[in-house]
């Protein structure tokens, strides 16, 4: 359905300009709107290389290990069915850090790492378990402490002040984290009943 609205928008401004006699202007806009893409897209691209080479490392290093022991309390009480030495922990734990550095689409590979491991300990796999809904509810509204992508587009586009979204971002994504948080608490005391 988003499809055909998003075709029948753009149908519409392409007839419309090309009645005004204005088809150059949707033309110049088009070729103008790709250049900045592909332009943002590689600057992004070395952003997430780089982050996603020092989770590696991180990773390789027994940093990850160290996290996730140093978190397991607060793991503990957000996934209580998961067992101690779960392999889907340390994917968890990577899938959040690179989440609280703004870095959506790095903690992707580690999202679904951390949901291929949970799906190996889930007893029916045609239903999500707790676990899944839980780390579905955080990696979706996890607090970005550094929205880094997000600085790198606006810097991008020249903006004066880049990173004076940071204390927004802090807070509405903490509202959001909290709120999913408890979303998740309600819900599966819910689905016990």
């Amino acid at each position: 359905m988003v499809n055909l609205i998003w075709l029948l928008m753009l149908s519409i401004g392409i007839l419309t300009a090309a009645v005004s006699g204005r088809i150059d202007t949707v033309t110049d806009s088009a070729m103008k709107a790709a250049e900045l893409g592909v332009e943002i897209a590689i600057q992004l691209i070395g952003m997430m290389s780089l982050w996603l080479g020092l989770m590696r490392l991180a990773e390789e290093a027994g940093l990850v290990r160290g996290l996730a022991r140093l978190g397991a309390p607060v793991i503990r009480l957000l996934f209580p069915s998961l067992k101690k030495d779960s392999p889907a922990l340390g994917a968890i734990i990577l899938n959040l850090s690179a989440n609280i550095l703004g870095l959506g689409n790095a903690a992707t590979p580690f999202g679904l790492k951390a949901m291929k491991e949970l799906q190996k300990e889930n007893p029916d796999p045609e239903t999500a378990t707790p676990a899944m809904c839980t780390f579905l509810a955080l990696n979706t509204s996890c607090i970005t402490l550094i929205p880094a992508t997000m600085i790198g587009v606006r810097m991008k586009m020249n903006s004066l002040h880049p990173t004076e979204i940071i204390g927004t971002t802090i807070f509405a994504t903490g509202c959001a984290m909290t709120a999913g948080i408890i979303a998740d608490f309600l819900f599966r005391r819910w689905r016990k009943a």
